[in-house]
């Protein structure tokens, strides 16, 4: 048998622990992951729990799970701009269009093949095989800033502050339609679309969710924003934007589907990610450019869709 260890992202509250560990390890059917359970192979906390359990944020999952369940991960040589590194952390500008962590049916080409091979094995464990380094993720179609730990002690401190909110997480984005205030926020919560396993969806029964915005620039039918996340659910700025009727330009999940402009994705940049160094114990903040892709539309929408013209 294997051991591993998971942390629970705040993304990931809520759910029933088998459901947890059903999309932790999808390649493990849920059947077989409440089999664990009933073995008494999963703890949480140090303790036996039931399949009906409710996750929470930063609880710590010991499972074993058999030999013949573990993946190789193999690192590949992929080009990773690198905006710091230590001993300790790595804060990574992901391009767009690369997944962050490989899953069953997508083992190459994500962030985690390019970090086996620029760290070896310097990277924390704690989330298992399929994860080591990742604290936190962004989408596939979201560019910008990632922090990785390179041994379990940072991961555990960097995953507490994710937890409490202590770090700083700002996005810019071009969103469909003009928002009327220069400032506002949107607390609404946020949980498993009821249909579409897929998505999110703002529902009563969600977990609390805060994101704040402000205008940066307007265009016609288009407005350019920054927005702050207080909270980190899965998709959270994609959902509340599309919540207010002012989804993300070029995200066809959540309504706002166009090839005018051909777009591979949402137009969604991890700008801003500050926190607090797990051992020098310092506060951190680090920007990234805008990738060209957001550049180029930025240009076209002064060019021809200038609220002046």
């Amino acid at each position: 048998m294997e051991q591993e260890k998971l942390i629970v992202a705040e993304e990931d509250v809520d759910n029933r622990l088998d459901v947890y560990l059903a999309d932790q390890y999808e390649e493990l059917s849920r059947s077989h992951i409440q089999k664990l359970i009933k073995e008494e192979l999963v703890k949480v906390n140090g303790k036996l729990e039931k399949s009906k359990y409710i996750v929470k944020t930063g609880d710590e999952i010991e499972i074993e799970l058999p030999m013949v369940q573990e993946i190789l991960i193999e690192s590949e040589n992929i080009p990773i701009r690198i905006v710091y590194e230590d001993d300790d952390v790595l804060v990574v500008d992901k391009q767009q269009g690369m997944v962050v962590h490989p899953a069953p049916g997508n083992y190459s080409g994500t962030l985690v093949n390019a970090l086996l091979h620029h760290c070896g094995n310097n990277l924390s464990n704690i989330n298992g095989v399929m994860r080591p380094g990742i604290v936190h993720r962004i989408d596939k179609d979201t560019s910008g800033l990632l922090v990785v730990a390179k041994n379990n002690h940072s991961h555990e401190i960097l995953a507490k502050q994710f937890k409490e909110h202590t770090n700083t997480r700002k996005y810019h984005a071009i969103v469909v339609g003009n928002i009327k205030e220069e400032e506002a926020t949107v607390d609404a919560p946020i949980g498993r679309h009821p249909v579409d396993r897929l998505k999110r969806t703002v529902i009563s029964d969600g977990k609390h969710a805060v994101t704040h915005f402000k205008v940066l620039e307007r265009f016609r039918n288009f407005t350019y924003i920054e927005a702050r996340l207080e909270t980190g659910r899965t998709h959270q700025i994609r959902v509340h934007l599309s919540y207010i009727g002012n989804p993300l330009l070029g995200d066809p999940m959540y309504g706002a589907k166009t090839s005018k402009f051909n777009l591979k994705g949402q137009v969604l940049h991890a700008k801003t990610l500050g926190f607090i160094h797990p051992v020098r114990r310092e506060y951190m903040e680090f920007t990234s450019e805008l990738p060209e892709y957001f550049n180029k539309l930025l240009r076209i929408f002064n060019n021809s869709y200038s609220i002046e013209q």
